[in-house]
């Protein structure tokens, strides 16, 4: 753990998580969820970066860090994480906050303004999964590949990573370890990020299983023949189960900042990730074609949900950090900061 920040485990009527504070700071509190795969301490030198005046906390989501290795009930979309996070703030008495989210973490914290707006008092999202979750969705307005979610959830899940990060691998000499899946997809390439030894770790801290990461899958008649199944992590991203294209309608509206690198393979127009765009370029066989399974538009589906949620009356910056990719919070530290002071002082 980088020195200045400290952990400590918080008992709530829904789990005991595993939080991580900088001691004596007092302010607004800034609460930081991460994405997949990781975990709160990848937040620890951006939460170190905070001017005075705020209070930081990184919270471990459910099977991941130092928190409670629940199942994840999929059908609730992210709320199983969102409600979690919710019952920490209640657990610390904070009666709102400023949120962060990454990747998944984005939607944990959109899923929580659309439930408990009154609890934001601003949203920062950093590369966050589409609030039309990730894959399985064909145009800007998210209308479902199939109705069963195929192309999206567990069964996208890379094998090779599954069994390498189940299994503790932390070594380099395999292009599906866990250390070469966050140089090559987590950042852009070359870049290496500080603390990689310890960030390793916190990848490796993923439960995996049917009920954790990935979670189940299940046959279906459309390409590529899985569906999501009803448990575990990638399946509450899937689009049948997670859709925020009402998050307009929330009162009050606080300030969005969605800050993003430039590069990022994995939320893109073009992912890595996503089935569909990986059948276009023939690593998956039997595509389609783009008339049914075109690239899910994971950019243009945020900007679209963001534009209708000014038009509604409330207010979002867009923030493109160039030559970084996925984490760019680690990739470029002082600009990531700069541009999160901003987005704090708007509420």
């Amino acid at each position: 753990m980088v020195d200045g920040i400290v952990s400590s485990r918080i008992t709530t009527p829904r789990l005991t998580a595993q939080v991580l504070e900088v001691p004596e700071r007092a302010g607004e509190p800034v609460v930081f969820v991460h994405g997949n795969v990781s975990s709160g301490l990848f937040w620890q030198r951006q939460m170190l970066a905070l001017p005075a005046g705020y209070r930081p906390i990184a919270v471990d989501l459910r099977g991941f860090g130092g928190s409670d290795p629940l199942p994840v009930d999929a059908t609730r979309g992210l709320r199983d994480y969102s409600e979690d996070v919710e019952s920490v703030c209640a657990a610390l008495e904070l009666s709102d906050a400023h949120f962060v989210g990454w990747s998944m973490g984005g939607g944990v914290v959109m899923r929580l303004l659309r439930d408990r707006p009154t609890l934001v008092r601003t949203l920062t999202l950093v590369n966050p999964v589409s609030p039309y979750g990730f894959g399985g969705t064909r145009d800007a307005e998210g209308t479902l590949i199939s109705p069963d979610g195929a192309c999206a959830g567990a069964a996208g899940a890379n094998p090779d990573f599954v069994r390498r990060l189940s299994e503790g691998d932390r070594t380099d000499a395999d292009p599906f370890s866990p250390r070469n899946v966050m140089r090559t997809f987590y950042v852009k390439p070359p870049f290496v990020v500080p603390d990689e030894d310890e960030l390793v770790e916190s990848m490796l801290s993923t439960v995996t299983g049917e009920d954790n990461y990935p979670g189940d899958g299940r046959e279906s008649q459309t390409w590529p023949g899985a569906a999501p199944g009803t448990r575990g992590v990638l399946n509450t991203m899937a689009p049948n189960y997670f859709r925020l294209d009402d998050l307009h309608t929330v009162e009050p509206k606080p300030p969005i900042l969605w800050l993003r690198g430039a590069d990022d393979q994995i939320v893109s127009d073009t992912s890595m990730f996503d089935l569909a765009y990986l059948g276009q370029l023939g690593a998956i066989p039997g595509w389609p074609g783009a008339e049914t399974h075109p690239p899910q538009p994971m950019v243009t589906q945020t900007r679209a949900v963001l534009d209708q949620y000014a038009a509604a009356g409330g207010t979002y910056e867009e923030v493109v950090i160039a030559n970084s990719g996925h984490s760019p919070h680690l990739e470029a530290p002082a600009e990531f900061a700069a541009a999160l002071s901003r987005g704090l002082a708007m509420h």
